[in-house]
């Protein structure tokens, strides 16, 4: 690997703080950038911009889940590799790369909190000075030596009260306003980082969201020393059906499956849409023999269902799975996990289809 100039990639310690909207200044921003880069290079970790708006977070320890899953991948003497640089990227960056929308909403949030910290130091101003005038006042009308005086004072005191009063109401509409709109953006915001972990066509986790939670699921797992397994489905002969009967009709069909997720993958389990007509369903704390029955319930259900044309009541007939499901090894790269399990789909395709494969069926038929 190249050696790194450490005094020069300055745009390196721009791209973080505007991607991650951190407010850090120049001299912060410098020793997080240069720590990053030292780290980086010391674990052959190449420069990029996502790579590098990880490790400026985990230098500067702002983000403990981050920090966490990097000490177990180094305590645990495992190489950053292309992929495993990918899954931080994706799990830790990823508020960034949903830029927009979120970014905007934070922004306005923010502003709010700003425009409710001027009300109440508005407040405080008005409060001071009514507290000023108050003092005055009453020390006049104490020392009032005739009615005139005392009269100009308490007429002063009224009208200080009223106006008090008066911006103490204002102060409760500005507040009750203020604190309504940023409700509504908190929900807002919450509305885009759901959509944007959710497969628009199915309504499941899509495969951001996916990596996200294998990654988390496996550093769980390595740190308790317990189980994990991964389903991989894939819809039998699903370009046939497709090309046959439309794309409108596909959508409908995996529009159904991602229902059958919803219904069937409950509790710890996590169902995703993997790309095109594949699924994932992240298991943790599972033992082989779960996932199994998992599987089963799941390519049951997926097989007892016809399709039918809403409009005409046409049947398309059903469709089938094929699943295949391998277990976590502790240390090992997310990718030779779901390589397993893609191998033991397609041992589940070869073996004819609508059924559920294991690695563990895999080492047998090697053997034999």
């Amino acid at each position: 690997m190249e050696s790194v100039n450490l005094s020069a990639p300055y745009w390196l310690a721009i791209s973080a703080v505007l991607n991650m909207q951190h407010v850090d200044g120049p001299s912060q921003a410098k020793e997080y950038a240069d720590t990053a880069l030292e780290l980086m290079a010391k674990h052959d970790v190449p420069t990029t911009p996502r790579n590098f708006d990880v490790w400026y977070t985990y230098s500067s320890g702002r983000d403990d889940e981050l920090v966490a899953a990097i000490d177990l991948i180094l305590s645990n003497g495992q190489p950053f590799t292309k992929d495993q640089n990918g899954a931080l990227a994706d799990q830790f960056a990823s508020a960034a790369d949903s830029g927009g929308a979120m970014h905007e909403t934070s922004k306005k949030i923010e502003e709010s909190v700003s425009t409710v910290l001027g009300f109440m130091s508005e407040a405080t101003d008005g409060a001071t000075t009514y507290g000023e005038s108050l003092e005055s006042n009453l020390g006049v009308m104490a020392g009032a030596e005739n009615l005139d005086t005392l009269r100009r004072a308490v007429e002063t005191l009224v009208a200080d009260t009223k106006g008090m009063a008066a911006q103490n109401s204002r102060l409760k509409d500005r507040l009750a306003e203020s604190s309504n709109k940023i409700h509504s953006l908190r929900e807002h915001l919450e509305t885009v980082q759901q959509e944007s972990l959710t497969d628009a066509l199915t309504g499941i986790a899509n495969r951001k969201s996916f990596d996200a939670t294998i990654l988390h699921e496996a550093e769980h797992a390595m740190e308790k020393g317990s189980d994990l397994s991964l389903l991989l489905g894939d819809i039998d002969h699903f370009k046939r059906f497709n090309d046959s009967y439309g794309h409108q009709v596909g959508d409908q069909v995996l529009k159904l499956v991602g229902m059958i997720l919803k219904e069937t993958v409950t509790g710890s389990a996590k169902a995703a849409r993997y790309g095109g007509e594949e699924f994932a369903i992240v298991f943790p704390r599972a033992a082989l023999s779960e996932a199994v029955e998992l599987g089963e319930i799941v390519r049951t259900t997926v097989a007892s269902k016809r399709i039918r044309k809403k409009s005409s009541g046409e049947d398309f007939g059903n469709i089938t799975m094929s699943i295949g499901i391998a277990q976590f090894r502790k240390g090992e790269p997310i990718t030779d996990l779901i390589q397993r399990a893609d191998d033991s789909l397609y041992h589940a395709k070869h073996a004819g289809r609508n059924q559920v494969a294991t690695e563990e069926e895999l080492k047998v038929a090697a053997s034999g």
